[in-house]
């Protein structure tokens, strides 16, 4: 099941540095490549919208007091699958955006595969 998701190039945007290394680590050993970590809005943007491919991405709701909301428009108009992270669950998220994938904080690496994959249409989960 993991290799259906191995080689993936997935962008982290998530300003808690200890949450951003989990991520990474999670990430590499599902055999995906981690893009970033983004701390920032702008700098998720920048990354978001540069010529870099991009596979999906794992977005933190609430980024230094910013909603990571123009980020997830980016990357929906690249055509890039993207989950939501926050400690709300998906009750916490605008109306426009339910629906939308999302991982609830503290999450497990299987939560996180579970959660790319589904984003990514790799797996009926």
């Amino acid at each position: 099941m993991t290799q259906a998701i191995s080689g993936r190039r997935v962008l982290i945007v998530e300003d808690e540095s200890l949450v951003a290394m989990l991520l990474e680590t999670i990430l590499e050993d599902m055999g995906c490549v981690p893009v970033g970590p983004a701390a920032t809005v702008d700098e998720g943007l920048q990354m978001a919208t540069g010529d870099e491919p991009l596979d999906a991405a794992l977005l933190d709701v609430n980024v230094a007091g910013r909603q990571v909301f123009p980020i997830a428009e980016a990357l929906k108009a690249r055509g890039v699958p993207f989950v939501f992270s926050t400690g709300y669950g998906e009750g916490g998220l605008p109306d426009e955006w339910r629906g939308q994938s999302t991982l609830q904080k503290p999450f497990t690496e299987s939560a996180v595969r579970d959660a790319l994959m589904k984003a990514m249409g790799l797996a009926d989960v």
